[in-house]
């Protein structure tokens, strides 16, 4: 038998036993989930780095926007470091210049006109240039600006349907030449949208970015918005004529200004000509050829040189032009737009930028205007 000594020391002893075996639990118990914060924290790390190198690549791809160039050029041992694109989020409102001239030229044969000095976002001369106008196809430059900010891959290929081609067909809308079941990049397509001004680049754009030419349009009108125009609004992407597709000469300005700060923007309405790439149905690719430059030069100006452009054309806008020029360090947007013959507006920006701006070089036409038939929707 035990003494009660004994009871009380195998007593002690158990208790002791009980609260090293719980302390050891609650010690593990800890360990665990120590142990489980550090696995969450680890992971949510490595899960944030991921979205930062994605969103890195994205904001490369959307914020330089530049298109690819092959060549065979051995490339050199050091790269220059790459500098962010200049985007504005909203584009200044331009203000009359103190010294505005009104254009009365009967040279002048547009009869909405508005030329802006972006240097100081002043308007130094116009005609009706807030007036509401239809914008024809120069609606393709703010096509042009949604989709670039979109894309995430210029080689990325869409597929052209019937159902986009036919109905374009029967509205004798302009087009590229794309054709049904043909397989066509992203970048073919920007240049499709703008040199020949097709509305199948710009319908195809549309579909393959937003599902549908109306979603796309709702980006094109917030757009506008963020860039701060007052009275522009879009209904399609190619300038159909509709009533409520409607701008006004210095927002279609502010418009060209925008697109000229990105460089794919920049490239695409400044090129002259482009071949797109092979496909099945086009295997030596499409000649394209800038309704634009395919009428001037640029340098009919003396001192001013004409950058980049898009024309348009329907029944009810009439012949339209935004362009953008330099001189120099300075540099301006004209837009001419309701003129009667496609030649006009190019003889009315030489009129413009020649003998308009200040100290301008002035401009004398010479020659005779070719009556060429338009085309709609150009």
């Amino acid at each position: 038998m035990y003494d009660n000594e004994d009871v009380c020391r195998r007593i002690r002893e158990n208790q002791r036993k009980r609260q090293k075996k719980e302390k050891l639990i609650r010690i593990c118990i800890v360990a665990i989930i120590l142990i489980m914060l550090a696995a969450v924290i680890i992971a949510e790390a490595f899960i944030l780095m991921g979205r930062k190198n994605s969103n890195k690549k994205n904001k490369s791809i959307h914020s330089k926007g530049q298109i690819e160039k092959q060549t065979s050029e051995k490339e050199t041992e050091t790269e220059e470091p790459e500098t962010e694109e200049l985007i504005f989020e909203n584009v200044e409102y331009p203000k009359l210049s103190k010294d505005y001239k009104e254009i009365d030229s009967p040279n002048v044969l547009s009869p909405y006109v508005a030329l802006v000095d972006i240097n100081d976002h002043s308007i130094i001369a116009g005609k009706s240039y807030d007036a509401r106008i239809f914008p024809a196809s120069m609606t393709k430059v703010m096509t042009l600006i949604v989709a670039v900010e979109n894309i995430e891959n210029l080689d990325e290929t869409f597929t052209m349907t019937a159902e986009i081609i036919d109905p374009l067909v029967r509205e004798s809308a302009s087009r590229a030449g794309f054709e049904p079941g043909e397989a066509v990049t992203a970048k073919d397509m920007l240049y499709g949208l703008i040199l020949p001004s097709g509305a199948d680049a710009s319908v195809g754009l549309a579909t393959m970015i937003s599902g549908s030419e109306e979603n796309f349009v709702n980006l094109m009108n917030k757009k506008c918005e963020e860039i701060g125009l007052k009275n522009t609004h879009f209904t399609n992407t190619s300038g159909l004529y509709n009533e409520q597709h409607y701008t006004t000469p210095v927002e279609m300005a502010m418009i060209m200004e925008y697109a000229m700060t990105n460089d794919v923007c920049r490239e695409v309405l400044s090129m002259y000509q482009y071949t797109t790439t092979a496909t099945e149905q086009h295997p030596e690719g499409i000649l394209l050829s800038s309704t634009m430059f395919s009428r001037m030069y640029g340098n009919e100006v003396n001192t001013v040189s004409i950058k980049a452009g898009k024309t348009g054309y329907t029944t009810e806008a009439g012949n339209c032009l935004v362009s953008y020029a330099e001189r120099g360090s300075d540099k301006y947007i004209a837009v001419t737009s309701g003129a009667a013959n496609r030649w006009n507006v190019v003889f009315d920006d030489f009129e413009v930028y020649g003998n308009y701006i200040p100290n301008a070089p002035g401009y004398v036409k010479d020659g005779t205007v070719n009556n060429s038939d338009d085309v709609t929707g150009e």
